[in-house]
C-alpha cells in the first residue's frame, strides 16, 4: 500500500536523520477522482479544502518566495530548470498540509514551538548544518521561510503513526480527504484522493498554471 512521503523526516537517537528524495506523494486508498472542468465554483481560489480556501494570490506568494530563493542561490539555474511544475507541487503540498493538520485535530494532535525547534535543530546537525538544509529544502522546491511548516507537518505525521500506526493513519488521511472534498481549480489539474495529489491538467483549453499569473481571469 502506499504511503504518504515526508518532506522531510529528522530522526532521534535511534534514528538517523535525513532529506529525503522527493517532496509530496500520496494519501492512499481507493477513491474516486474529486474532478472539476470548466470554470471553478470558487472564484480566486486555487482550491478549496473543506472551508479553507488557498486563493491565487497565496499560492502565487509561495511559489514567488521559492523562485527568489532560487535565482539567488549558485545553482539557481537548474534549480528552475528542475522545477517547472513548482505552481501545481506547491498547491499539491499545501492541500496536504491541510488534511495532515486536520486530521491531527480531530485525533488530539498538535505540534508545539518548542518541539518544532527541537526538530529543526536536529536536522540542521544531521544534515550539514543549517546552510546545508536550506539548500536541500530549495531543491525540493520549498522556500527557506516554508521549512518549519514542512516540518511541523512531517511532525505531526509521525504522531499520527504513532498513534494510529502508519497503515490506519492512511486510512485516516484519505478519510480526511474525501471528507473535506478538496476542490482544485481545474488551471492546476484535478485532485487525486488516492494518490493524495493533484494530477496535470489534460484539458487542452485550460493553460497550465505552473506559476500563477496574477492579471489572468480564474
Amino acid at each position: 500500500m502506499p504511503r504518504f512521503r515526508r518532506v522531510l523526516r529528522a530522526r532521534s537517537t535511534r534514528r538517523r536523520a535525513a532529506l529525503p528524495a522527493a517532496a509530496a506523494a500520496a494519501l492512499l486508498a481507493a477513491t474516486p477522482l474529486l474532478t472539476a472542468c470548466g470554470s471553478t465554483p470558487h472564484p480566486g481560489a486555487a482550491a478549496v479544502v473543506g472551508k479553507d480556501r488557498i486563493t491565487v494570490a497565496q499560492l502565487q506568494r509561495q511559489v514567488a518566495d521559492v523562485r527568489e530563493a532560487q535565482e539567488a542561490s549558485p545553482q539557481g539555474e537548474q534549480l528552475m530548470a528542475n522545477s517547472a511544475r513548482l505552481g501545481q507541487d506547491t498547491l499539491v503540498r499545501l492541500i496536504q498540509y491541510r488534511i495532515i493538520e486536520k486530521a491531527g485535530r480531530d485525533n488530539g494532535l498538535d505540534v508545539s514551538r518548542h518541539e518544532l525547534q527541537e526538530e529543526r535543530l536536529q536536522v540542521e546537525r544531521a544534515n550539514g548544518g543549517a546552510d546545508a538544509v536550506r539548500a536541500r529544502f530549495l531543491a525540493l522546491g520549498i522556500a527557506p521561510g516554508q521549512i518549519d511548516e514542512a516540518l511541523s507537518m512531517d511532525l505531526l505525521r509521525t504522531k499520527l503513526d504513532g498513534k494510529l500506526g502508519p497503515a490506519r493513519t492512511n486510512q485516516v488521511l484519505m478519510q480526511t480527504s474525501e471528507a473535506l472534498r478538496v476542490d482544485v481549480n481545474p488551471r492546476y489539474g484535478t485532485w487525486d484522493a488516492k494518490r493524495g495529489t493533484a494530477r496535470p491538467v489534460q484539458e487542452p483549453w485550460l493553460r497550465p498554471a505552473a506559476v500563477p499569473d496574477p492579471e489572468s481571469p480564474v
